[in-house]
Parts: structure tokens; C-alpha cells; sequence
């Protein structure tokens, strides 16, 4: 029987239901006790503060870069209709509400928004459509949204992750329930809306996964379960974009348990996770080869972290970042860092006066500062879009991150006025400067896969992840 929306309820918010002395234990625990090295001077900048007129309770979703500079994203609850909204900000503070969801175009958005090579943001809802089993949807940057599936439960139902769009130009994701077993599905989208139900989940290969999918350089699409499997606790998966499943690891338990995240690729070509559960109890992070070999790389401890449900992002400085739900010094969640080896260095402890349950994970702005959102916290316990910085400079991010030789694509930036060149791995590209925040360009003939690079009067900025040219 499909969950209902109450039984929906953020995991991340367990620390704020259990007793106070939860928290006192966590701010009493002594820290030589602990492997993991606790960070001093990080302050995240709180830049807007959700208060239920303009949305609350930000969830799952990461923010997203749009071509205009503007960073786009969801709240779970609240606006107009108190079945969440659409909205952007600006990397100084201002926030915008684009559109709150009326049940007819959807509920409960939970995912990150896309942004797609046409430069519409794409996305999905929990509930709501012309049933009660989610949309997907696309929005302009303007906020005109449109409608483009309602999910029956046969082809899917209660979709919490967000969308990518892979190298064929179509888009693809999962949904929790629905389908023939009713354990979860894989669908592609085009970005005009025609629906393809691709794959449904029985138990022994994984089931009901809240995590989207991402594609990584051999052309597979890659995922995790948080149900099913050899120990009914999770798996990890590869699938083709016609829908033949492989599942790579079933957890155990001991390993790791109940992944919420998506998989991030990072430039050593491994795959990095995180696990909400197992271990001793508090989540881990591991990496696999795309072959199916898992390492758990850290065991979260309480002091360092809790409940991590939020995807990695590999910086500039090839460091993996991201945010646990709880735990830390107060109990309100953590930002950390981990090389690709598994040294993690904690970067802050939420107070919730600058928020608290930092369910959603963090990007990565191309001028090299973080923003992320916490689900409560603030000034009206409502959450936060806050920025951390690290010290890191500027980069520049291709919209998609890879093509073939004359595909069109996006690149974003900071300060891109004055660009004089673009190279694609060292090879010059015909461009076209659209604004200070974006340049289109098209692959150049005798293009290789490497680095995008834009040479501005600032300086030379280099793409953050390698453009794959097929």
C-alpha cells in the first residue's frame, strides 16, 4: 500500500524529537573519544530565512546554479497553498518566490530542480497531479510552470529524487513506490514531456529508493535503494538508459544501511555514497568501482556527524563536501569535508539560530563559495538557505558535462563579460558571451575529453569536472 504523506516524515528530525538530554550528551561527549578532526572558524552566512508566507522546510534538495546567476530551489511545506513552492535567491540574500504548488500541479516538492540544456529547471513532487501520486514538472527561470506527468502508481508513484538529464538529451529519475511490485520505478522523461517507464524494483535487487540517478563516464546510470536487496537494507545499482538493472552491493548492516543520497563520481572515476544507517549506527560514506566493490571510507560517530541523507559534491579543490541531518556539538546537523581517501574534517556544528537538520546537501557556487538550505532553524524555525566559505576560487560549470563534437552547451560562471577564448581540453571553441554568468559554445571538431577552460581579463577559469566528449 503506498505511504501516505505523514508516514513521509523526515528522518533528519529525529535529533529535534528526542529528549533534551540528547543534545547534552552530544555537547558532554568527550571530543579524544572521536577519530575525526573538528574544524575551527567556519561560520555559515545565513542569506534568507524561510517563514511559511515564502515556504518552509527545505528538504532533500540541493540548490541549483540557473544561467542567470539566480539560485533555484524547493521547499517542502508552506506558501500559498502550505503544499510547497518554488523559489530563487540571489547569491547576496534576496529571495523570490516563483510559484506555490495548488495539489492540482503537485505537493510536496522534495528534489533538486535541473536545469536542462533549454535552460528550463526541471522537477518532481511527492503527491499531488491529477492523482495523489506526484508530477513532474518544468519552470522557467521566470517561474512559468508546466505540467508535464502525473504519476498513477503504475508507473510510479511518490517521487522524492530529483532529475538528470543524460547524454541523449532525455531525463531520468526514480520514484519510492508504484510499479508492477509497487517497490519503486525508473523512468525517462523528454524535455517536452513524452513518459517512458522504464524499470520496476522487486525486493531482491532493491527497493522504494529515494535517491535520483546520475550517469557516469561509461555511459551507465547509477543509483542506491534505500530497502531491498540481499539484507533488505539497501543496494547499489547500475542501469542502462533502455532500463536492463545490474545490482553492484547489497548492504548488510555492519557496512552501512538505508542509503538516502545519490552517488557522486569523483575525478579518480570512483563512485562515493553515503549511508543514513549501519556501522555503529549513525551512517558512513563509502566509494565503489563502477565494477561493484565497495570501501567504507567513514563511520559517523555522533560528535562528527548523524544521519547522513544529503548527496556529496566534489569541490575545486577535489575534496568531497557535504551536510549530515544531525548530530554534531548540538545535535542540529554538520557540514563536513573528506578527501577521496576518507579523512574527514568536520567545518561546523548548526546552533539552529542559523538553522538546524541540514537534510539537503550543498553546491558548490562558480565563484567557489558553498550555499546549502537547513529543514528548521532560523529565525521562525522555518529553515535557512545559508553560504560557507572555504577559501576556494572561482571555476566555471558546463551545462551538460558532456557532448558530442557541434552539441551546443551552456557554460557558467562569475565575471564572464570580457571572456576572450574558451577551450574544450585545449581546443578552441566558437562562443558567444550571453551575459556576466553565462557563454554558450559548441564542441569544436578534434575536441578530447579534459577540462573546459575560459580565459577572462580576471584570469583563467577551468570547469570543475571533465567535459566528456563521447
Amino acid at each position: 500500500m503506498k505511504n501516505s504523506r505523514n508516514s513521509f516524515q523526515p528522518s533528519g528530525l529525529a535529533p529535534a524529537g528526542k529528549p533534551q538530554a540528547y543534545k547534552l550528551l552530544m555537547a558532554l561527549a568527550i571530543p579524544s573519544l572521536f577519530a575525526c578532526p573538528m574544524a575551527s572558524g567556519q561560520t555559515p552566512i545565513t542569506v534568507a530565512t524561510f517563514d511559511v508566507t515564502n515556504g518552509a522546510n527545505p528538504y532533500f534538495g540541493s540548490l541549483t546554479q540557473g544561467a542567470n546567476g539566480d539560485l533555484y530551489g524547493t521547499t517542502y511545506e508552506s506558501g500559498a497553498n502550505s503544499v510547497g513552492t518554488i523559489f530563487k535567491v540571489t547569491p547576496a540574500g534576496p529571495l523570490t518566490t516563483l510559484h506555490s504548488f495548488d495539489t492540482t500541479d503537485g505537493s510536496y516538492p522534495a528534489g533538486s530542480l535541473l536545469l536542462a540544456t533549454n535552460g528550463e529547471l526541471y522537477g518532481t513532487t511527492w503527491e499531488g497531479g491529477t492523482g495523489t501520486d506526484g508530477t513532474i514538472f518544468k519552470i522557467t527561470p521566470a517561474g512559468v510552470l508546466t505540467s508535464l506527468h502525473s504519476f498513477d502508481s503504475t508507473d510510479g508513484a511518490l517521487c522524492v529524487s530529483g532529475l538528470i538529464q543524460a547524454t541523449n538529451g532525455d531525463l531520468y529519475g526514480t520514484t519510492y513506490y508504484g510499479g508492477a511490485n509497487n517497490l519503486g520505478t525508473i523512468f525517462k522523461i523528454t524535455p517536452a514531456g513524452v513518459f517512458t517507464s522504464l524499470h520496476s524494483f522487486a525486493d531482491a535487487e532493491g527497493a522504494t529508493p529515494y535517491a535520483g540517478l546520475i550517469q557516469a563516464t561509461d555511459g551507465y546510470l547509477y543509483g542506491t535503494t534505500y530497502q531491498g536487496g540481499a539484507n533488505s537494507v539497501g543496494t547499489v545499482f547500475k542501469v542502462t538508459m533502455t532500463g536492463v538493472l545490474t545490482t553492484l552491493y547489497s548492504f548488510s548492516g555492519t557496512d552501512g544501511a538505508h542509503p538516502y543520497a545519490a552517488l557522486v563520481q569523483a575525478d579518480n572515476g570512483l563512485l562515493y555514497g553515503s549511508t543514513s544507517d549501519g556501522g555503529i549506527g549513525y551512517g558512513s560514506i563509502f566509494s565503489i568501482t563502477p565494477e561493484g566493490a565497495l570501501t567504507n571510507l567513514h563511520t559517523f560517530v555522533v560528535l562528527d556527524g548523524d544521519n547522513p541523507q544529503s548527496k556529496l559534491v566534489q569541490a575545486n579543490d577535489g575534496n568531497l563536501y557535504g551536510t549530515t541531518s544531525g548530530g554534531g556539538t548540538t545535535g542540529s546537523g554538520t557540514i563536513f569535508k573528506m578527501t577521496l581517501a576518507g579523512s574527514l574534517t568536520t567545518l561546523y556544528s548548526f546552533d539552529e539560530t542559523n538553522g538546524a537538520f541540514p537534510i539537503g546537501g550543498l553546491v558548490q557556487y562558480t565563484d567557489g563559495i558553498f550555499y546549502g538550505t537547513t529543514y528548521q532553524g532560523g529565525a521562525h524555525n522555518d529553515g535557512t538557505v545559508f553560504t560557507l566559505s572555504e577559501g576556494l576560487g572561482p571555476f566555471v560549470e558546463t551545462v551538460p558535462t558532456s557532448g558530442r563534437v557541434g552539441a551546443a552547451v551552456k557554460i557558467l560562471g562569475t565575471h564572464l563579460s570580457a571572456a576572450s577564448s574558451v577551450t574544450f581540453n585545449g581546443t578552441a571553441a566558437v562562443f558567444h558571451v550571453v551575459g556576466p554568468s553565462e557563454i554558450t559554445a559548441t564542441v569544436p571538431a578534434g575536441a578530447t575529453t579534459g577540462n573546459v577552460q575560459v580565459a577572462t581579463s580576471a584570469g583563467l577559469l577551468v570547469s570543475n569536472v571533465a567535459f566528456q566528449v563521447p
